[in-house]
């Protein structure tokens, strides 16, 4: 969930990651503030894994969740970890799915930016009322997410 724009809206770049090299490998660079940084979710993930992992950015090799740092310290099983996984993916799943019946269909603008765009909309009251439970369950997945990712990812 770290590469794929559920974590991340962007990526930071630190000293000696090479923006040059990052950029030929497809990520779309851009400037916030003073840092280089690259979107999300991130082009070198194909949905399973890395397509750079042995040149990843070094924020992405140093990355560790909360998650992982508790199976490494024995707080946390691997099985508790892997269904946690699991439920958070089912989580995002179902966002996913109502964003795009909502009408955000570019799955390369990272879901937060998504989402949030639905919801800052003004409800139609008069609406078709499938859309506005749409809307709601949106708004209430959207807040079990943030509880889980909090809870289990966000170190």
């Amino acid at each position: 969930m770290c590469c794929n724009g559920v974590l991340f809206g962007d990526v930071a770049l630190r000293p000696g990651d090479s923006a040059r090299r990052l950029a030929a490998a497809g990520l779309t660079m851009f400037r916030k503030g003073r840092q280089r940084c690259f979107s999300q979710p991130c082009a070198c993930f194909d949905g399973r894994a890395c397509r750079i992992y042995d040149e990843r950015p070094q924020r992405c090799a140093s990355f560790e969740c909360r998650l992982l740092q508790r199976v490494q310290s024995g707080r946390t099983s691997a099985a508790a970890a892997l269904r946690a996984i699991a439920q958070t993916r089912r989580c995002v799943e179902r966002i996913q799915e109502l964003v795009r019946e909502l009408g955000h269909t570019d799955e390369q603008v990272p879901l937060n930016l998504r989402y949030a765009a639905i919801l800052a909309q003004p409800i139609e009251l008069a609406g078709p009322e499938n859309i506005l439970q749409r809307r709601r369950e949106l708004a209430e997945v959207v807040e079990l997410l943030t509880q889980m990712l909090e809870l289990q990812f966000l170190a």
